[in-house]
């Protein structure tokens, strides 16, 4: 394991989340779960975040973008606390879900900004957004 690479990637998930999408992940992670946590810390944060060209914030809206044509819901509310961390505003994060409707399509785009919304409401601390549209 590369030790400084776990550290930015700790320090990055610390900053994008706190303590709780960090440390708290790594300390309570299952024995099927610790090597998951290491290679999301040391890889995905540690050396492909923190390579050059592109800001987090850039990062941040790629990768909801790529979560929405997947329709990875669970991850896109993780990401949404993420992308605010990184400075991403909620207008910002409205268009994103917009622009992938023609791209994505019409079901992806309405689960991903459902899951989007659920996110910032939760931040807020107000109930989610639910099956309304």
């Amino acid at each position: 394991m590369n030790d400084e690479n776990f550290q930015k990637g700790l320090d990055l998930r610390r900053a994008m989340w706190g303590k709780e999408g960090a440390e708290d992940h790594i300390d309570n992670a299952t024995e099927f779960m610790a090597p998951v946590q290491d290679i999301v810390t040391r890889i995905c944060f540690g050396e492909i975040w923190q390579r050059p060209h592109l800001d987090p914030r850039t990062r941040s809206l790629i990768t909801l973008a790529m979560l929405a044509a997947q329709g990875r819901t669970h991850e896109i509310k993780i990401h949404t606390r993420g992308a605010v961390a990184n400075g991403i505003s909620r207008d910002e994060l409205k268009e994103l879900f917009i622009h992938a409707f023609p791209y994505c399509g019409l079901p992806l785009m309405i689960d991903g900004i459902r899951a989007c919304e659920d996110a910032l409401a939760e931040m807020n601390g107000k109930a989610g957004a639910g099956d309304g549209h």
